[in-house]
């Protein structure tokens, strides 16, 4: 059974394009502390997209700059690192929340869950998906495409209900601009944004085969899943001369 640290020191931070990146070896060991002593966090999964969009919204930048953990979840990120003569392992979103699950899964207690996102029915089979590998998990589901008067509603259930972990797939930005509204319903909780994770455990898309994801080609894949992607990926080779001529 996992053994957990009575005290949660505090990670290291490394600044990638004046963003923290806070630097743990085993950053689900880090979150269930958090979560056993009611911590209440702001997770973000950091990549290069997103790096360049903070850079264009203020907003977004002030959002990672508050998160209590910002994991370093894209390939960039780590050669953004490595140039300045930081070695790190990268830290895949989705890897992380399955990590933690099956932490929790191996816990005496049960634990309450929370997805949200994604297209109607979406949330619901990925929340089979877990229930059915860990049967003590309790697990919350519902769509991202709620009007205003069930946005409303689903505010009040999770405020009544108060999962302790929360997946939230809206997508970038918005996933991280609607956890940091909402998180003072859920003041105790875990709040990860997971992107497109919610869709690759309903089954509706596959991750890239690990050889792409070993040689950091994870987003050749996402691009040839979503040619619609082609303008947003322009960040990377933004990011990536910022990568060798900025000295942030």
């Amino acid at each position: 059974m996992l053994q957990l640290d009575s005290t949660i020191p505090d990670p290291k931070i490394f600044p990638v394009l004046n963003l923290p990146v806070h630097l743990l070896e085993d950053y689900a060991h880090w979150l269930h502390n958090r979560l056993e002593q009611k911590l209440g966090t702001h997770v973000v999964t950091l990549n290069a997209e997103m790096a360049i969009l903070a850079k264009q919204n203020a907003d977004l930048a002030s959002i990672i700059c508050q998160a209590e953990l910002v994991v370093p979840d894209g390939a960039g990120v780590i050669l953004y690192m490595r140039l300045r003569g930081l070695k790190h392992q990268r830290c895949p979103g989705i890897e992380l929340a399955e990590a933690l699950l099956e932490s929790l899964g191996q816990a005496s207690e049960s634990y309450s869950i929370c997805f949200y996102g994604g297209t109607p029915g979406t949330a619901v089979e990925a929340a089979n998906l877990w229930q059915n590998k860990i049967p003590s998990l309790s697990i919350l589901a519902q769509h991202g495409y709620l009007s205003e008067t069930n946005q409303q509603a689903w505010q009040n259930q999770l405020k009544q209900e108060q999962p302790q972990l929360i997946f939230v797939g809206l997508g970038v930005p918005r996933q991280e601009l609607w956890i940091q509204q909402n998180r003072h319903l859920c003041p105790n909780s875990i709040w990860i944004g997971v992107g497109g994770s919610l869709d690759i455990w309903a089954g509706k898309k596959t991750r890239a085969p690990s050889f792409l994801r070993n040689n950091n080609l994870e987003w050749f894949y996402r691009l040839y899943q979503e040619p619609w992607r082609w303008k947003r990926m322009l960040a990377l080779p933004k990011f990536m001369w910022l990568s060798l001529f900025n000295r942030s």
